[in-house]
C-alpha cells in the first residue's frame, strides 16, 4: 500500500481533472475564484466551461456569499483560494451564509500549513481546520495523494452540504494504490499494530509511514491510520485502535490546537482515556521557508513521531 515515492504530477492537477470530469457529468457544477486561477490550476476548467467560471477578484468573503446564493439557486459551487483566506478571512460568510443556511458549497483551500512555503506567515494557516471544525455541519477532508483524491472526490460532489477540501497544491508522496477504496468520513488503516496508534493526516502520513519503520527497528509495533476526514471524525476506528494499543499519537501539518490532535483528545478523554501525544505546530505563526526546512523547524517529521510514540508508550506503562 505504501510506496513512499513522489507523484509526477502536482496534486492540484488531479483535482482539476476531477473537477472537469464532474463538470462534464453535472451542468450544475460551477467554480468561483479569488483571482488565483493560475495558482489553483483551475484555468483549465475556465477554458472548458467559461460560462460556469466566476472570478470575483481578491474578495474572498464576497466569493463565499456569491457561492451561497448560487447554491440556493440549485448550483453546486466550488470556491478556490489559499487556506487562510477560505477560513480566517471569510469565516463569518462561511458560517452564516453557507453553513447556517444549510447550503451546498464546496470550499477548496490550497497550500495548507507549512506547504505555503515562500508565501510566508500571512498565507500560512496553522489554524484553518480548527476554524472550520467549529462550524456545525461542516465536512473537512484532506487527501494524502491522487489515488485517494480520485476515490473520494465523487463522494464530495454527491454529499449535500458544506465541505472544506484542504489541498496540497504541489507534488504529494504517493501512499495508496489506485485500486484501493475510500469512504468520506471513514479512516484508513495503513498498517495494523499492537503497541501504539499513530493517527496522521495530509503530508504527515508519509512521515508516519517512515516513523513506523524506525519504531519497528526498536521492536515497537505501531498501528498507522490515515484520518483523511477530520470532520466527521471516524470515532469507531479511533476507539477500536485506542482500546487495542492504549497509547496514541496524532500527527498533522497544523497547530496541535483544535484539529486532529484536539478532536482525538476530546473524544478519547470522554470515552476511553489513554495517553495522547500530539505532533504538530506548537502554537506558532508560520514564516517564509521551503517545506522541508519548515517541517524541521516546527517538528513535523518522522523524528518527532518516533519520540511521541515512545513517550505515549512510557506513560501507558507508568499508569499500568
Amino acid at each position: 500500500m505504501a510506496t513512499g515515492s513522489k507523484e509526477e504530477r502536482w496534486l492540484r492537477e488531479t483535482y482539476v481533472d476531477l473537477l472537469i470530469e464532474a463538470g462534464e457529468q453535472n451542468p450544475d457544477i460551477v467554480i468561483l475564484e479569488a483571482d488565483l486561477m493560475k495558482a489553483a490550476g483551475t484555468i483549465r476548467f475556465k477554458e472548458r466551461f467559461p460560462e460556469r467560471t466566476i472570478n470575483v477578484g481578491i474578495a474572498e468573503a464576497n466569493m463565499m456569499s456569491v457561492a451561497a446564493g448560487m447554491s440556493a439557486m440549485g448550483k453546486i459551487p466550488f470556491t478556490h483560494t489559499f487556506t487562510p483566506f477560505t477560513t480566517r478571512r471569510a469565516c463569518d460568510q462561511v458560517t452564516l451564509s453557507i453553513a447556517y443556511a444549510g447550503l451546498n458549497v464546496k470550499m477548496m483551500g490550497s497550500d495548507p500549513g507549512v506547504t505555503a512555503e515562500l508565501n510566508g506567515g500571512t498565507h500560512m494557516s496553522m489554524e484553518d481546520m480548527a476554524v472550520m471544525r467549529n462550524i456545525p455541519g461542516m465536512v473537512i477532508y484532506e487527501p494524502v495523494d491522487s489515488a485517494q483524491l480520485r476515490k473520494i472526490f465523487p463522494q464530495i460532489v454527491s454529499h449535500y452540504g458544506p465541505v472544506y477540501i484542504r489541498l496540497l497544491r504541489r507534488n504529494a508522496v504517493s501512499i495508496f494504490n489506485e485500486d484501493q477504496e475510500f469512504t468520506l468520513g471513514k479512516g484508513t488503516v495503513l498498517k495494523e499494530g499492537a503497541d501504539v496508534t499513530i493517527l496522521a493526516t495530509g503530508i504527515m502520513v508519509a512521515e508516519a509511514v517512515e516513523a513506523e519503520k524506525e519504531l519497528k527497528k526498536e521492536g515497537i509495533d505501531a498501528e498507522i491510520i490515515n484520518i483523511h476526514t477530520l470532520k466527521p471524525l471516524d470515532e469507531d476506528l479511533v476507539l477500536k485502535s485506542a482500546k487495542k494499543t492504549k497509547a496514541v499519537v496524532t500527527a498533522e501539518n497544523h497547530s496541535v490546537i483544535g484539529a486532529l490532535g484536539g478532536a482525538v483528545s476530546e473524544f478519547l478523554s470522554g470515552t476511553f482515556p489513554v495517553p495522547v501525544i500530539r505532533v504538530g505546530v506548537q502554537d506558532h505563526f508560520g514564516e517564509v521557508g521551503f517545506t522541508g526546512f519548515l517541517q524541521e523547524k516546527y517538528g513535523l517529521t518522522k523524528k518527532e513521531i518516533v519520540a511521541a510514540a515512545k513517550q505515549a508508550i512510557q506513560i501507558r506503562r507508568e499508569q499500568a
